[in-house]
């Protein structure tokens, strides 16, 4: 485990610069490499690498395993032979700040697929996938059938040379992912990955696997993930995703294999939604809202120790946020595996919140915000007039310093052994930069980049003085 005092930054892969319309595993991941080693940065922390679901969401996925296409740099496929100049020049988008995901679905896979015919008359360079045929077969039925799995006709079989298309792209994918890893632990960098605890029910796990989840007789699901009533949403959050059966030990396998198979891909991971290992939030299928749910019991300890016996060297993170019950509460507190505490979230005009700099422990995970929060800068400007002040009083916040700075500042200065800023609050970016708005659904969510001249030596130097200030300097 590597819980020496450290910092990192937040940045899916997705939303780093480059002039094919989203980010890449190439050269622009290997820039950005290079900007956390100058500003002193052990830790790169990403969104999940697997292929996106409905609404451009990583956390919707049909596969566990597979990476997202959409990621693999144009550039190294050219350097290949793979690509040609003209080919590479109707790839560009004029688009630098947002993911056209309509126009890379309609655009890059014949790309790739012309990548992919000439790939044929090369040698060929095998990546150990255990799970590729399963994944390869799922992709070229819905590629077939253009529907869920769940309307193919019995019996249905998978075209060899789609599957073989597959094949590629996934092969191609690891292939420039692993080349990045090395570069970047090369580098005293460290991959943190995500785990999205739940899978679409369009997914070829669901498919292939189905005693891994909770069925009817018929195949049909019994319940669906969500959760319940609050607050903010008086009906709760139906998510619709497949609730895992816990009775099985088919289930803990296939948690063996994803973990063993992300401590290759990372050097850690945070697991989203983990309240969920203590009690999870089911809710009848068909049901037209959350409300209807009930508290089921989680696989709790049990999981956690297959999962550390598969990876025991992999750093784990609970994503540990929401309205927790008590007993939630306690086992995120003696599991053993540190949770998260939120800057955005700690300054409640009197209340003593556990999130405020001054009683994060030192095992805990601080963020200045995260994927699905505003930007540190657009929470401080839209927030009422008490939590600002209150805000600016404790952080000491000054508009010259940056407001973002001064956030970084106060995460930077705790106890925590790991404190971590997405992006967009290290550059002081307000509304237009936030990744995702839970609860929306638009062009809005998931497709902000960064420009390339943002990453410049200037802010890398600011974020290396502050490092070493606070001793998390790698």
């Amino acid at each position: 485990m590597k819980r020496t005092r450290a910092s990192g930054v937040l940045l899916a892969v997705s939303a780093l610069p480059g002039p094919y319309g989203i980010g890449s595993l190439g050269a622009p991941a290997r820039r950005f490499v290079d900007f956390l080693a100058r500003g002193k940065q052990r830790w790169w922390q990403i969104l999940p690498l697997v292929p996106l679901g409905d609404g451009a969401s990583p956390y919707m996925s049909p596969s566990a395993f597979a990476g997202n296409p959409l990621l693999i740099d144009l550039d190294l496929l050219a350097q290949e032979g793979l690509l040609t100049g003209e080919e590479l020049a109707g790839a560009r988008c004029e688009n630098v700040d947002r993911v056209d995901y309509r126009w890379l679905n309609e655009s890059r896979l014949p790309l790739l697929r012309k990548a992919w015919q000439r790939s044929r008359e090369l040698p060929a360079c095998p990546v150990d996938l255990p799970w590729l045929e399963d994944y390869a077969a799922f992709s070229a039925l819905h590629d077939k059938y253009r529907s869920g799995w769940w309307d193919w006709p019995q019996g249905a079989t998978a075209d060899p040379e789609e599957m073989e298309f597959h094949r590629f792209l996934q092969r191609t994918f690891y292939r420039q992912w692993f080349a990045l890893k090395e570069y970047a632990n090369a580098r005293g960098v460290y991959l943190m990955g995500d785990i999205p605890i739940y899978l679409s029910a369009d997914s070829v796990e669901l498919w292939r696997r189905p005693k891994v989840f909770e069925l009817e007789g018929d195949g049909r699901l019994s319940a669906v993930a969500g959760v319940p009533p609050d607050a903010f949403c008086p009906d709760g959050q139906l998510w619709g995703n497949p609730l895992y059966n816990w009775q099985r030990e088919e289930t803990f396998a296939f948690w063996q294999e994803r973990i063993g198979w992300c401590a290759k891909l990372y050097d850690g991971v945070r697991i989203d939604h983990f309240r969920a290992f203590h009690n999870y939030w089911a809710v009848p299928s068909g049901a037209e809202t959350a409300a209807t749910g009930q508290w089921l019991p989680g696989p709790g300890m049990k999981l956690l120790a297959a999962l550390q016996q598969a990876a025991p060297e992999l750093e784990l993170i609970a994503e540990d946020l929401g309205d927790l019950d008590a007993g939630a509460l306690e086992f995120v507190r003696t599991c053993g595996v540190p949770g998260m505490r939120v800057l955005v979230f700690a300054f409640t005009p009197g209340a003593e919140s556990a999130f405020l700099p001054h009683n994060c422990d030192e095992n805990c995970v601080v963020y200045t915000g995260t994927h699905d929060t505003p930007t540190f800068v657009q929470w401080f400007t839209q927030a009422d007039t008490e939590t600002a002040a209150y805000a600016r009083s404790y952080l000491r916040l000054r508009e010259e310093e940056g407001l973002g700075w001064g956030g970084i500042c106060g995460a930077w200065a705790t106890r925590a052994y790991l404190a971590v800023a997405p992006l967009q609050d290290v550059l002081g970016l307000g509304a237009d930069a936030r990744m995702n708005a839970p609860g929306t659904i638009g062009d809005h969510n998931w497709s902000w980049r960064v420009r390339d001249e943002a990453l410049n030596d200037g802010v890398a130097d600011r974020l290396a003085h502050i490092t070493k200030i606070y001793s998390r300097a790698n």
